[in-house]
């Protein structure tokens, strides 16, 4: 073999070792594996991005002010006789075995029977599962408004005398990352273990 075509040949190997290596790089990056979790993936969505609205001491508040935290949020109202109290109950779980960790979630929750759930009433609700948690109290027009931006559902459903109605609601959390970021749809019933394992994942990202 001459001189010219062991150059050649050379120069071929180093080629293929290029593409090869340009592959490699490529695979690799493609089989990066993404955050896993057990509630519903919802990263990138383009609705229930934020909010403005009063909490129980008039304040009026936004994802802005929970920035650092965890935030999972949820829509109901003090009088749920089942749901409501159950998925507070539950967060109060998380937060407890998040252990020092508990500090670095908020929970949110925001009222769909703004004529009776008043400061007060939610005060004491929130109150009875732990005290950080926090009531936003919307007017009738920025509930429909915040609603339909973040798909909820909600209807009263009349009782036997004009204030003994309940309220019809979806019955899924919100969950957003440490910087604001809407990133989890966890469904009503999923538990406390997913949920405290999914929250350590974002806290730890």
């Amino acid at each position: 073999m001459n001189k010219r075509n062991a150059l050649r040949l050379m120069a071929a190997g180093a080629g293929w070792v290029g593409v090869s290596a340009a592959l490699g790089l490529g695979l690799s990056a493609c089989s990066e594996t993404r955050q896993s979790f057990n509630a519903v993936d919802i990263t990138g969505a383009d609705y229930a991005k934020d909010f403005s609205l009063k909490d129980a001491d008039g304040k009026v508040r936004t994802l802005a002010d929970f920035k650092g935290k965890v935030v999972v949020l949820f829509f109901g109202y003090a009088q749920c006789p089942d749901v409501c109290p159950t998925t507070m109950t539950e967060m109060a779980q998380v937060k407890q075995q998040l252990g020092k960790d508990g500090d670095k979630l908020q929970v949110l929750f925001i009222t769909v029977d703004p004529a009776r759930d008043t400061a007060e009433v939610l005060k004491a609700y929130m109150g009875a599962f732990d005290p950080s948690f926090v009531a936003l109290i919307p007017t009738a027009d920025q509930l429909a408004a915040v609603a339909k931006d973040y798909k909820v559902y909600y209807k009263k459903v009349d009782g036997k005398t004009p204030t003994s109605y309940s309220m019809d609601h979806s019955a899924a959390s919100y969950v957003y990352d440490t910087q604001g970021r809407l990133r989890l749809y966890a469904r009503y019933g999923a538990g406390v273990a997913p949920m405290v394992s999914d929250l350590k994942t974002l806290l730890a990202s």
